[in-house]
């Protein structure tokens, strides 16, 4: 099959194009880089020509509320031209809970992204992925003060960005799932917990603090993030530290 990439560069993407053209199938990255433009439709029905299916991987330039104007506009654009090219199949990557999480702007935007597509003219496949073992120095990083990591005890489920994108490739190169398929890493810990692991592997001086009402994720309540019945991918958190 040819598969348009779109964000086809980036973390997942670039991953998920290199496992489906790994499997037989024809994968074409697309950015900004190349021309292709989701905001302003620039380049799509080009990238999107030929394509029996398009994956779209990119992602709001902020976390704020201008995140459901950048959801909304893209997937207008990308649907419309998914319509005018004839692609049989629309994969996604959302975030495992997000509409359990109103409080903020970004889960908010990301079921918008959903709801758009489940509503789209194209057969569909959304992949809700848990948090990603690749954000947790971002994530200390934002709470960080001195020597002092603040985290709340949230619980969450890490997986690998790789075990992410291997999941993206195979449901694109299956039949539409016209529905949502939940992808989660091996354990569950609590977020402060996972800063402690992290820290003890990497050294240093900082301790974290566990603080409830520290950073984005003292937002979420109880283990919404987390979810036992989803595939479980490999890659366990030590081992990826390691």
């Amino acid at each position: 099959m040819k598969v348009a990439v779109i964000g086809g560069t980036g973390l997942i993407g670039s991953q998920v194009v290199k496992n489906l053209n790994a499997a037989g199938h024809e994968a074409v990255p697309h950015s900004l880089s190349s021309g292709v433009d989701v905001i302003s439709g620039q380049g799509l029905d080009a990238a999107l020509a030929g394509a029996d299916v398009v994956v779209n991987l990119t992602n709001s330039p902020t976390f704020d509320e201008a995140s459901l104007a950048f959801f909304q506009t893209s997937m207008d654009n990308l649907l419309a031209a998914a319509g005018r090219g004839g692609v049989g199949h629309f994969v996604i990557l959302s975030i495992v809970g997000a509409e359990q999480v109103p409080e903020l702007d970004y889960y908010r935007a990301k079921v918008l992204q959903e709801n758009l597509l489940a509503a789209g003219p194209v057969p569909y496949s959304i992949v809700r992925a848990t948090q990603f073992m690749e954000f947790m120095d971002a994530t200390m990083s934002w709470t960080t003060d001195g020597d002092t990591v603040r985290l709340p005890a949230t619980p969450i489920q890490p997986i690998a960005a790789k075990d992410v994108a291997a999941a993206v490739a195979e449901v694109a190169a299956g039949a539409p799932l016209n529905g949502i398929r939940n992808i989660a890493g091996p354990e569950i810990f609590s977020l402060d917990e996972v800063g402690r692991i992290t820290l003890s592997r990497k050294g240093g001086s900082r301790t974290v603090v566990t603080d409830p009402t520290a950073g984005m994720f003292a937002a979420v309540k109880g283990d919404v993030l987390t979810d036992k019945d989803a595939h479980l991918a490999p890659t366990h958190y030590a081992d990826w530290l390691s």
